[in-house]
């Protein structure tokens, strides 16, 4: 069915292929209700539903709880709203009330795209709603827009993107992403009671410890049954997730950009601000269908050149970490070519003096003394290798023993007459200048122009702290979202001249992994920690929203660093295998065998990344002691991929058969010379055959009839 948006009446209705959403704006002094989300009705049935639904709410009307109480369509701070405010705003005076009037609907894009035009009462400020619908997609984009058409600033202390308001169910759960550095996108359930839950970023990035995206059900759903709420947000700075339920009241989550008393940010006359995009989606087959919809919407409407292969590539790091020159590069660049590696990442260390942590950053010149001719001559030969060549920058940052510091310490978040605190010897760019940003764009644009560079690792090491504009303190509040907006600003402009060059996402691991970070760069750098056995946890909660054709993915030494497991190489390929295949360890440490064994891998994940990058994923299990799998359909279903694993085995046993999904039942699959029936591989399943600890295989299935 085509999708498409509608007003009649006073009733929103959004109609997907698959669902519909609808509200009702009742009268015109009525608070906007939220009516209904789920399999999809009719305009009539929308209709009906509005009505009979702001009807009872009327009636549950008592002197200490609103006509809307929890059904907002996205609350306001003041009048009879006594719930978290999604939008808060002050007017001269301290006014801290807002009422609205609907002035008009508009209709953009073919009836796709739903514009909410209304006036704030006794203010020249008019407030948008936006809703977006996809012919492709259940997936729904909503955001927000304020425009102040007044005299006076207005302080913005909450824009929130969208109120998500679940069904009335007698139980909620909800699953969430949080972690730390080395330990992030771990997925959690917790049962929401009568209270408030918030989870945020207050840390001027995504973050490494909790991710913008929720999935709530009433605590029966599983992998593939289940009525399943879910909604994320394209932001890469500071942001909340707040979900509320009163006592008879369904669950409404605010999620939106800025952490808790962030501001507010100010919005000066004649000014528009337009809140990130939050998506919602409602899935009826579990979290696993739930996922699957979010990595096709991903795919089609975020990720940028999504149909493209990303290339086995090869970083420095690991191997070099400072000690980098040309020299160093050139040996190992001819051994990742060896093993079949098609990018070649140099990492930290090429450019001022940066002989540590403590020096260079924000000196971006190269380093003459370890590259006498520049970096060209390396390029070359990494070229003439048969790779690509990327480079590692992290542009958001300096130290203060560099000559940027010395010539612009004003340029650096702080406060006056008071040191700024510093995490890993470095200091963050008030990227919210637009001098600062200028400047970037500058440094960027000159070694994208004069070099031959196919690929860019954006690092980002730090959080935000010390949040002053000494030179602009009016201005201070507006670096929680104009660093993020002018980060956005310069790839988009890099991107713009230099369409062949891909971009990775970086902060210290998967800080900066998010739809908006997404919709500018082409994988994410996942986590710092490369342990295979806990890369599987963090690759599980990772797949639960972003698609594996983003997450990069580092076969590296044994011990780890993080931990000093040692797990066998085949097993760590499996692991990597999953996603986009790296390289990134010591190449010069590794033995005869080890480079054989590579070489065989790699090339065999050049067989299957089309399927793995590309298709359908679907969990088996969940990551543990006993075994699992990670299958891979393309959407043809002729052909899947299975990355089953086992860490541990107990006794002789061995595990039960995993049974397969989203193959074709009357299809005929051809698998290490047998043939069996899609229906039989996924109602009796396929034995996997591990043996020991941390074993693991890599088994393909073609549809043969």
């Amino acid at each position: 069915m085509n999708a498409h948006v509608s007003f009649t009446d006073r009733v929103l209705l959004l109609q997907t292929p698959g669902t519909s959403y609808s509200a009702y704006l009742g009268a015109g002094d009525d608070i906007p209700i939220h009516t209904y989300w789920g399999p999809r009705v009719t305009a009539a049935d929308a209709a009906q539903l509005a009505t009979a639904t702001a009807d009872r709410l009327a009636g549950e009307w008592t002197s200490f709880r609103s006509a809307a109480n929890g059904h907002e369509e996205l609350p306001l701070d003041g009048r009879l709203q006594f719930g978290r405010a999604a939008v808060s705003l002050e007017f001269a005076g301290g006014v801290r009330s807002t009422e609205w009037t609907l002035t008009e609907p508009r209709i953009h894009d073919d009836a796709r795209h739903l514009e909410l035009v209304f006036d704030v009462e006794r203010h020249e400020v008019v407030l948008s709603l936006h809703y977006r619908v996809h012919d492709d997609s259940d997936v729904i984009d909503r955001w927000v827009a304020i425009s102040n058409n007044s005299g006076e600033p207005v302080a913005v202390h909450r824009l929130d993107s969208a109120a998500w308001v679940m069904p009335e169910w007698t139980q909620y759960r909800m699953s969430h992403l949080t972690g730390r550095w080395a330990a992030e996108t771990g997925l959690q359930r917790t049962n929401l009671t009568n209270s408030q839950l918030v989870l945020e970023s207050r840390r001027g990035i995504t973050s490494h410890h909790a991710n913008p995206w929720f999935a709530v059900d009433d605590g029966t759903a599983t992998e593939e049954y289940g009525d399943v709420y879910s909604a994320a947000l394209h932001w890469s700075g500071s942001w909340r997730l707040l979900a509320q339920r009163d006592l008879d009241e369904p669950v409404q989550v605010l999620l939106g950009w800025g952490h808790e008393d962030f501001g507010p940010r100010p919005l000066d006359p004649g000014e528009q601000l337009t809140s990130p995009v939050s998506s919602g989606l409602f899935s009826n087959a579990g979290f696993g269908a739930a996922s699957r919809a979010w990595h096709t919407y991903a795919l089609n409407h975020v990720l940028p050149r999504s149909n493209e292969l990303r290339p086995v590539l090869f970083n420095s790091w690991e191997a070099t970490e400072f000690a980098v020159d040309e020299a160093s590069q050139r040996k190992l660049a001819a051994q990742a070519a060896e093993l079949g590696c098609e990018l070649f990442v140099l990492d930290d260390g090429w450019f001022g003096r940066r002989s540590d942590d403590r020096t260079g950053l924000g000196d971006w010149w190269v380093n003459r003394d370890r590259f006498p001719g520049g970096l060209q001559p390396l390029i070359d030969e990494v070229h003439g290798l048969g790779m690509d060549f990327g480079l590692w920058v992290e542009p958001e940052m300096v130290n203060p023993d560099s000559d940027l510091y010395r010539a612009h310490p004003d340029w650096v978040y702080h406060y006056e007459g008071r040191a700024p605190a510093e995490l890993r010897n470095q200091l963050v760019l008030n990227l919210a200048r637009p001098d600062v940003q200028r400047w970037m764009l500058e440094q960027l644009d000159g070694l994208l122009a004069a070099h031959d560079i196919q690929f860019v690792k954006w690092d980002m090491n730090r959080p935000f702290a010390d949040t002053g504009w000494p030179a602009e303190p009016e201005r201070q509040g507006r670096i929680w979202f104009d660093h993020v907006t002018g980060v956005y600003a310069v790839l988009d402009a890099l991107r713009a001249k230099y369409p062949s060059v891909a971009f990775e996402a970086c902060s210290g691991g998967g800080g900066r992994v998010d739809l908006g970070m997404m919709h500018r760069t082409d994988q994410f750098w996942t986590s710092d920690n490369t342990d295979a056995v806990d890369r599987r946890t963090i690759q599980h909660g990772f797949s639960q929203l972003y698609p594996a054709r983003t997450m990069s993915c580092w076969v590296t030494d044994v011990p780890s660093f993080i931990n000093k497991r040692r797990v066998p190489l085949a097993y760590r390929f499996h692991v990597a295998m999953a996603g986009v295949l790296g390289i990134g360890g010591d190449l010069d440490a590794w033995s005869d065998e080890e480079r054989e064994q590579a070489r065989e891998l790699i090339a065999q994940y050049k067989t299957i990344r089309h399927v793995v990058q590309h298709g359908a994923q679907y969990r088996l299990g969940e990551p543990g002691r006993s075994a699992s799998a990670v299958q891979y359909v393309t959407r043809d279903r002729t052909e899947s991929v299975v990355l089953a694993y086992q860490d541990s085995q107990q006794y002789d046993s061995q595990p039960p058969p995993i049974r397969l999904r989203g193959l074709d039942p009357r299809a005929v699959y051809e698998l290490e010379g047998a043939t069996w029936s899609g229906a039989a591989l996924m109602a009796h399943g396929l034995h996997l055959h591990l043996t020991g600890d941390y074993a693991s295989r890599l088994i393909t299935l073609r549809a043969v009839t």
